[in-house]
């Protein structure tokens, strides 16, 4: 087994070349006073994206690095527009699964994948600061983190080397007002205020929420569980059990009679056939979970992430050190090699746990999260789904193209079922589908639009939609009528689409984009200015 001093020596020494370069890059290399999110994923907030990504081995940090750094480049961008865009003095807030590794108990290969990696973390960080912002508008909060184990020594090495405010584990009564930003939570189940970590939820704030590809006790731990850290201890302690009083908590900050309505939603919900949801216990039932799904989706109502990103470079089997018996008692890291993506985390969480082996109808969150009306689906096959490239173009992808692990469960463990189980019963949605087939009108032809931006300098990005699934292609021509590049040609779903346009080594000038489809050309021209 490889030590921890044995293997933080062997990462410097692989990816230390890669870290002196992007160090020395981080800083200022926009001129513009505004950043925003890519503009095709803020106007499609109900979609998802899935990034490919080909690292060979979870120990090899310079490309974990690489990867986060160039999909960070492609989520946020420069803008002159102040409109839909955070100036570059805001605070951003990175929201990693920080959840403590446990060095002395484990080896370190057996206990990396129960925290987001920290080296991607580092790469999206990189591209916020090429962008302009300061360190000193950079932060990471996780309340579910003790940085004074040896097991923080990762994400205190990154605070280190970036100067990214780096706060964790502290309790309301170590707290200053100034630390605390409380938020009232209308309509709450169980929560009606709840605090946060400052800058977390302050008025212009930016959060990024990463969370980590594993599986928990919940099912699959992902962004809506995720964000859970951001609350200041006791409060984070959404995992308590029906009927027990979570110490330390104001009782002022939790509904009236939140446990028996918590109760009556549960008999509620049995009743209404969500699976499972009848395995008995207060602590470890169906009633448990309830309890929990009302604090986690409070949670989610009062907090809105810019973005949410599942990092599953490598995905883990089994929430913390301990795992399956067949893998000797310890967690189990697979080199899943996706990120997944988009505005809406309930909807993040659906594909997530889709990819992960699961059938998501058969977990409560998301019956429940529609109830709330925090989701707007509940059969992975309705939800918009992309596939994102690093140059930022992204492609309407049918949700099968995309590989299924097998990551194993603790969720709500049936009679005769292993402790580590699949949750892949086959699930009706067609009870769903009014809800879930829920779309905006969409024109009946085919349409490209202006690219964006332009002038453009060095990319710029196109999107088109198209009716009905067919043959697409889309060129670029120079003022001359010559063709210089063919972005497009090939079989696109109906929907929306997105391409970029990269015009490295091109001169300024005008040029012209043309999309033709079904025997029919639409135009449109651009400016490169150099």
């Amino acid at each position: 087994m490889v030590s921890r001093r044995e293997f933080i020596k062997a990462s410097a020494l692989a990816g230390g070349a890669v870290f002196l370069n992007i160090h020395r890059s981080w800083g200022r290399t926009s001129t513009s006073e505004f950043f925003a999110l890519n503009d095709f994923i803020q106007s499609h907030p109900d979609a998802v994206f899935i990034l490919r990504t080909n690292v060979d081995k979870k120990t090899n940090t310079s490309a974990l690095l690489d990867v986060g750094q160039k999909l960070g480049s492609t989520l946020f961008v420069s803008t002159p527009d102040p409109s839909d865009a955070y100036p570059i003095t805001t605070d951003i807030i990175f929201k990693p699964n920080m959840t403590a590794w446990a060095w002395d108990i484990a080896p370190i290969e057996q206990t990396m994948g129960i925290q987001t990696d920290p080296y991607f973390v580092e790469g999206m960080l990189a591209s916020i600061t090429n962008l302009g912002v300061a360190e000193k508008n950079l932060f990471i909060r996780e309340a579910n983190y003790d940085g004074s184990r040896a097991d923080g020594k990762w994400y205190s090495d990154l605070a280190a080397r970036s100067g990214v405010d780096l706060k964790f584990f502290d309790t309301i009564d170590k707290l200053t007002a100034a630390d605390i930003q409380w938020v009232d939570v209308p309509n709450g189940v169980w929560y009606n205020k709840i605090p946060y970590f400052t800058p977390v939820n302050a008025i212009g704030s930016c959060l990024v929420n990463i969370a980590k590809f594993k599986s928990h006790s919940m099912g699959m731990t992902l962004c809506s569980k995720n964000i859970q850290g951001t609350n200041a201890r006791p409060y984070v302690a959404h995992c308590t059990g029906w009927g027990t009083a979570m110490a330390g908590v104001d009782p002022s900050h939790v509904v009236p009679d939140a446990f028996s309505t918590i109760k009556s939603n549960h008999d509620k919900h049995v009743k209404s056939g969500i699976p499972r949801w009848d395995i008995p216990g207060d602590a470890s039932g169906g009633l448990w979970m309830e309890t929990h799904t009302a604090r986690c989706l409070d949670n989610n109502s009062v907090l809105q992430p810019v973005i949410n990103i599942i990092e599953g470079v490598y995905g883990r089997e089994g929430p913390f050190v301990s795992g399956p018996a067949d893998n000797n008692g310890y967690g189990r890291d697979i080199m899943t090699n996706v990120v997944i993506f988009g505005k809406n985390a309930r909807h993040v969480d659906i594909i997530g746990t889709y990819l992960a082996g699961h059938e998501p109808g058969n977990f409560g969150l998301f019956h429940i999260a529609v109830e709330r009306g925090l989701s707007k689906y509940l059969d992975p096959n309705s939800i918009p789904l992309y596939e994102w490239k690093l140059d930022g173009s992204a492609t309407l992808t049918p949700l099968e193209d995309f590989p299924r692990a097998s990551i194993r469960t603790l969720y709500l463990q049936k009679a005769g079922e292993p402790q580590y189980h699949m949750v892949n019963e086959q699930y009706d949605y067609s009870g769903w589908s009014s809800v879930a087939s829920t779309k905006p009108d969409q024109p009946d032809v085919f349409h490209i639009s202006q690219n964006y931006p332009n002038p453009f300098n060095p990319s710029t990005s196109i999107q088109y939609y198209i009716p009905k699934s067919g043959n697409v292609r889309l060129e670029i021509f120079d003022v001359r009528g010559s063709l210089i590049e063919v972005l497009v040609d090939d079989y696109a779903l109906a929907g929306d689409h997105v391409a970029v346009w990269k015009s490295l080594r091109k001169a300024s000038g005008t040029y012209f984009y043309r999309l033709l489809y079904e025997g029919v050309a639409r135009t449109k021209s651009m400016v490169l200015l150099k």
